[in-house]
C-alpha cells in the first residue's frame, strides 16, 4: 500500500510539473500565450463579463513557416487587435485564416477586426446562420460536416460532431501536433458544472462527447474553452458533469 501511495504521489508531482513546463509569454495585462510546441500556442485572454466577473478564455494559434491560423478570438476587437499585432510584430507570424468554435463572443468577438485585416474566415454553416440571425459579423466561408485546411504541408481538420455547449460547436484537430481544440464543449478538470448552457443542447451533449473521444483517441493535448488544458481526461470529466446538470 505504501508503494502504491508513493507511486501515486510521484505521478501527481509529475503531472503538476508538466503543467508548468510550457513557456508562457505575456502579451498584455489581459492576454497571454502558452507555447505548446514549435508550431502551436494557446492564447488566453481575460474579459470582465457582467454575470461572471473576469473570465479567461482560450484559443489556439497554429503556425508553419511564418503563416498561422487562429482558432477563436478574444471577446473584443480591441483585444483581438492586440493579440494579432503581437503575433505579427514579436513572433513574425502572418495570420492567414480564422475558424471560430461557435457563435458566442468568446469565440468570434474579434471577427470584425480580422476581416478589417483581410484575414479569411471559415465556420460551420450553423455558425454562419446564427451570426446572420443575431446581426453579428459573419464568417466568409461555411462547411457542414467537416473541413480540411492546409497550412503549407501541415493539415488542419475541423469537424462538426453534433450539438452540446451550443447547436453549432465544432472541434479542431491538428494531426501533426496531436492537439485537439473542442473549445467550450469540454470543461477543465476544476469545473464543477457545464457552465453556460443557455444555448446548449443538453439531450445531445453526452453523445457528442462520446463521438469526440471516439474520433480523436490519440489526442495528446485537449484544450477547453476556459481553464487549464490537459488530455482525454477532460472529455471524461465533462461527460460526468452532464450527469450533474
Amino acid at each position: 500500500m505504501k508503494i502504491v501511495l508513493l507511486l501515486l504521489f510521484g505521478l501527481v508531482q509529475y503531472t503538476c510539473l508538466a503543467q508548468t513546463d510550457y513557456q508562457r509569454i505575456k502579451v498584455s495585462e489581459d492576454i497571454e500565450l502558452i507555447k505548446l510546441s514549435e508550431n502551436a500556442y494557446v492564447h488566453i485572454s481575460w474579459y470582465e463579463f457582467p454575470s461572471y466577473g473576469r473570465v479567461p478564455s482560450n484559443g489556439l494559434i497554429f503556425c508553419n513557416k511564418g503563416d498561422a491560423f487562429m482558432f477563436d478570438t478574444p471577446v473584443t476587437d480591441s483585444l483581438t487587435r492586440d493579440l494579432v499585432q503581437f503575433l505579427t510584430d514579436s513572433l513574425k507570424l502572418r495570420i492567414v485564416g480564422f475558424v471560430p468554435n461557435h457563435w458566442h463572443e468568446d469565440c468570434m468577438g474579434g471577427l470584425a477586426y480580422l476581416h478589417s485585416q483581410q484575414i479569411d474566415s471559415y465556420a460551420n454553416q450553423l455558425t454562419i446562420d446564427m451570426a446572420q440571425k443575431k446581426s453579428l459579423p459573419v464568417p466568409k466561408q461555411g462547411f457542414k460536416d467537416s473541413l480540411q485546411l492546409q497550412l503549407g504541408e501541415k493539415v488542419i481538420q475541423c469537424y462538426y460532431l453534433g450539438p452540446s455547449h451550443t447547436l453549432d460547436n465544432i472541434a479542431v484537430w491538428i494531426p501533426s501536433e496531436q492537439i485537439l481544440f473542442p473549445g467550450c464543449m469540454v470543461k477543465s478538470l476544476d469545473s464543477k458544472h457545464l457552465g453556460n448552457t443557455s444555448d446548449g443542447v443538453l439531450t445531445a451533449y453526452q453523445h457528442t462527447l462520446d463521438r469526440l473521444k471516439d474520433t480523436f483517441p490519440t489526442a495528446r493535448i485537449v484544450i477547453p474553452g476556459h481553464g487549464q488544458f490537459g488530455g482525454l481526461e477532460l472529455i471524461d470529466h465533462t461527460r460526468k458533469l452532464c450527469n450533474n446538470k
